[in-house]
């Protein structure tokens, strides 16, 4: 049986890169052998990750990097920004990237020619499931929707893929 619940969840969650922690840090030895690292990081299964949009690797800061980072944009700014991407979002299809499906995922998530070479060429590269690239066509998206772009171009796509190779599993 299969039940379906109306939920909105936003999982947002964190994991080290070994069971030390230290794996791939220039600041501290890894003492985990090569088989706990890879015990460790496929805790998590597959088709889980695959369902985890944006996956990211950040790395530790030093105090001295830390000391000289800039500001950065204000969260003013920042929510102008993605308001204006999620009205971006419902005029031209009627409901948030996210929503997307079948027809009106292919419709309104067009790519141009080099962009269908870069994603093919990824799909085969990274052997993306077609959950994974459906969701990189999504993210792909709204990037283009944070930059004001009508279509998905080329480096939109490639942020898009980057997110999913960060940690190098997929």
């Amino acid at each position: 049986r299969q039940a379906d619940y109306p939920a909105d969840v936003q999982l947002i969650a964190a994991m080290n890169p070994c069971p030390c922690g230290y794996h791939g840090e220039s600041q501290h030895d890894c003492r985990c052998t090569p088989d706990q690292i890879h015990r460790y990081q496929t805790r998590l299964s597959g088709p889980f990750l695959d369902r985890i949009d944006l996956r990211l690797r950040i790395p530790a800061l030093s105090g001295r990097e830390l000391s000289e980072l800039s500001p950065g944009e204000d969260s003013a700014t920042v929510a102008t920004r993605v308001g204006a991407a999620l009205e971006r979002q419902q005029a031209r299809q009627g409901c948030t990237n996210a929503r997307l499906q079948g027809a009106a995922l292919e419709r309104h998530c067009t790519l141009t020619e080099p962009g269908q070479r870069l994603l093919q060429q990824a799909t085969d590269r990274l052997a993306l499931s077609p959950r994974a690239y459906h969701r990189v066509l999504r993210v792909a998206r709204t990037i283009a929707d944070l930059a004001a772009s009508a279509v998905i171009e080329p480096p939109h796509l490639a942020e898009a893929l980057s997110y999913r190779a960060a940690d190098g599993r997929l």
